[in-house]
């Protein structure tokens, strides 16, 4: 498809509402980057979301365009990809994200994208124009990420557990209070880094498909990274408050220095996985790490139920933004 086949409108109104995504996608997901800093009390809600929504954006400056790659070129046979593959992904993903965040449900919007681009393509063109890759490692990463968030966070608990044995609580509370600022604006780099990049990807691939841009880039329109870092940090000082109490409250109790922990260890695990360029979920990295600090003091630190809910979440999240994307690219048959 090139340029002159399609209305300009089109393509604006698709951009427009991937912007959308990324705004809901740092609204949705601003639990992740707050949760534990609010539930210690080290900020107040209203600072640390414009402390978050800062290092969203900083991260435009810190981390290469690998995620971007890998959603713009790596998931999907790009000669699929039409205006219609675009609307019904980013329909399957905005309302899977709707859903979830009403329900105070801390799933990831990152594969809700993925979900709705996978259904989106698989209804025009059928599983082989998928690239088997891309969506495997995306798909194994599901269970990598929360996992070495929970290894990192609960390894980091007990090494500061043992540094710190001969401090007093007080004097540890003191300063993991400081500490836990530097662990929050760390989270809040990667999340920045590896979420605002998905958006810069579905974009990439929908100016390719309408010859807006050239298949053989490097990198994207500049517009379009620095667009979708705004939408994401704007998203963020928004807040998902539904979702933060579930995330800082309900899974495990956390004072500073397991907040602390918990975006270290979380923190390591996103700056890993955009350095390798893969789309991992925010939500399931601090959610494992979160686990893990809880873990370490004793198995019913943790409620296991609550946990179990938000991992029977993250597997319909693919399954289901997959199907309204399905739907989706059909209506969009109608529309243009």
């Amino acid at each position: 498809m090139t340029a002159g086949s399609v209305g300009l409108w089109v393509v604006v109104l698709l951009v427009l509402i991937a912007l959308a995504f990324d705004f809901m996608n740092g609204f949705h997901d601003a639990a992740n980057s707050i949760a534990t800093v609010v539930s210690t009390g080290v900020l107040k809600p209203a600072q640390a979301v414009l402390f978050a929504a800062c290092f969203n954006f900083i991260a435009l400056f810190v981390f290469h365009l690998s995620v971007a790659a890998t959603v713009g070129k790596g998931i999907v046979d790009a000669g699929v990809v039409d205006p219609n593959v675009v609307f019904g992904a980013l329909l399957g993903a905005i309302a899977w994200n709707i859903v979830t965040w009403f329900y105070g449900i801390p799933s990831s919007s990152s594969h809700a994208l993925i979900g709705g681009i996978v259904g989106a393509v698989v209804a025009k063109a059928g599983a082989s124009a998928l690239i088997a890759s891309g969506v495997i490692k995306t798909v194994v990463f599901i269970f990598v990420s929360p996992l070495l968030g929970f290894l990192l966070g609960s390894g980091m608990m007990i090494a500061v557990s043992w540094l710190c044995r001969r401090a007093t609580p007080s004097r540890i509370d003191r300063w993991f209070r400081r500490l836990q600022l530097v662990s929050a604006g760390a989270y809040s780099l990667g999340h920045g880094g590896n979420d605002a990049q998905k958006t810069i990807g579905i974009i990439w691939m929908l100016l390719i498909a309408t010859g807006y841009s050239s298949a053989t880039a490097d990198m994207p329109p500049i517009w379009t990274i620095i667009a979708c870092y705004m939408a994401i940090a704007l998203g963020t000082m928004f807040g998902g408050w539904r979702i933060v109490k579930t995330m800082g409250q309900k899974i495990t109790k956390l004072k500073p220095v397991g907040g602390f922990c918990a975006e270290t260890g979380g923190a390591i695990t996103l700056f890993l996985a955009t350095g390798l360029g893969i789309p991992v979920s925010t939500t399931h990295t601090i959610t494992g790490a979160i686990v893990g600090v809880g873990a370490t003091r004793r198995a019913s630190a943790v409620r296991w139920g609550v946990a179990g809910n938000i991992v029977w979440a993250w597997v319909f999240t693919i399954p289901a933004s997959a199907f309204v994307a399905a739907i989706g690219y059909w209506l969009s048959m109608l529309i243009f």
